[in-house]
């Protein structure tokens, strides 16, 4: 983990990796349903740090998947149900808080799959 400084803070450049904040778009088809897609909301430098890994089996087929904490500036509107990007690899936000309610960052707990 990395030291914070005297006054609580992280260092600047803890906040390393751009990442992509996409949300979802549903949009109706052909059949009465809906389709989900992802648009991008933002641009954001965060710290991606791995916490843990599994390996499960979904539909016959093995996935892995790894629990992340990611941590970038405050700002509004992001929420579970959104979604964090760098490039191929996809983090879908499970929870998001704000550690000392100061409205300096967020700490976001993702689930990264691959199949």
């Amino acid at each position: 983990m990395l030291r914070e400084t005297a006054k609580g803070r992280r260092p600047v450049g803890a906040l390393r990796r751009r990442l992509l904040l996409e949300a979802p778009v549903e949009t109706p088809d052909s059949a009465g349903g809906q389709l989900r897609s992802f648009e991008t909301v933002a641009a954001v430098w965060a710290q991606v740090e791995w916490l843990s890994g599994d390996e499960r089996w979904r539909g016959e087929r093995p996935e892995q998947a790894a629990s992340h904490r990611i941590t970038l500036r405050w700002r509004a509107g992001v929420d579970a149900g959104q979604r964090l990007r760098d490039g191929d690899q996809i983090f879908d936000i499970r929870t998001v808080g704000d550690p000392d309610g100061g409205r300096r960052r967020l700490v976001c707990l993702v689930e990264e799959v691959s199949r």
